[in-house]
């Protein structure tokens, strides 16, 4: 005699040729709704696709964004922090000065990693940021004198003269930002590459969407491991380390295949 599990038999049900229309409508409304923060909805072939499906938002480069990047994390770090102040520290150690954080909000990264070690006076930290973000970093840097700091507002233009990169859960927003195709645009490379809150995993690249929260939402890419990995290490890096950024994962409704239960975090080096 065959049995039968009541939650897949439910599951089979929902997401059957009768009950898909009505859960996809309900899923589509919770996702642009204040209660879907944080969530994600579909899978597209490109940014335009992506966006064309979109309520009309001002994406990231909205001011509201900034509040818990000014109040929280510019005063604290977390489990997924420490592997990039470890390797972070050690550039800087061998003669590293010049940072570009890409995507870096207000200079999260310089106000709380700089409580855990001293940084060199000679040190310059550029940040690639939208206009509204960036507006908000140059006031906060006048006002705490954080000489080091600098905002820019186009990244192709930044993308040279560095001797580290970081950019932590930020990258993926970017449409053209493949930091290996980033990387054969410039005209000197970084000698060190912290890469943080990643989404990778072990199947096809693909374009989602995810609810930024303020009424702001923005297209995203999802990469596949191997692949991002192996498109870095072949322009002549070293994979110095990899870590699981648990506070982040991806569910993404009607697609279990490209859902994963935790983000990654890269080092890369070729300073060897």
């Amino acid at each position: 005699m065959t049995t039968h599990n009541p939650v897949q038999q439910l599951r089979e049900i929902f997401e059957g040729p009768v009950m898909r229309p009505v859960l996809e409508h309900w899923r589509r409304k919770h996702f642009v709704s204040k209660e879907g923060l944080a969530s994600c909805y579909g899978l597209f072939e490109s940014f335009a696709e992506a966006r064309a499906s979109l309520p009309p938002s001002l994406a990231f480069d909205h001011a509201a964004l900034a509040t818990e990047y000014v109040e929280v994390r510019t005063k604290r770090i977390f489990a997924y922090d420490y592997p990039v102040l470890w390797w972070l520290e050690r550039a800087i150690r061998r003669g590293a000065t010049r940072v570009l954080d890409i995507g870096g909000s207000v200079g999260v990264h310089y106000y709380a990693y700089r409580r855990y070690f001293e940084m060199p006076p000679e040190l310059t930290w550029r940040i690639v940021e939208v206009p509204a973000i960036a507006s908000i970093g140059r006031e906060m840097a006048l006002r705490t004198d954080a000489q080091a700091l600098s905002f820019v507002e186009d990244l192709e233009s930044a993308l040279s003269g560095a001797d580290i990169w970081i950019s932590a859960g930020a990258i993926q927003y970017f449409e053209d930002g493949r930091p290996s195709d980033l990387l054969k645009r410039c005209a000197t490379r970084p000698k060190h590459i912290l890469l943080n809150k990643l989404p990778l995993y072990a199947g096809q690249d693909f374009i989602t969407t995810q609810n930024l929260g303020e009424g702001s939402f923005s297209p995203f890419h999802v990469y596949n491991r191997a692949a991002f990995i192996g498109d870095i290490t072949a322009l002549g890096y070293t994979l110095g380390d990899e870590w699981a950024v648990h506070e982040r994962s991806l569910y993404l409704p009607s697609h279990p295949d490209r859902s994963f239960p935790t983000f990654t975090g890269l080092y890369f080096t070729n300073d060897i």
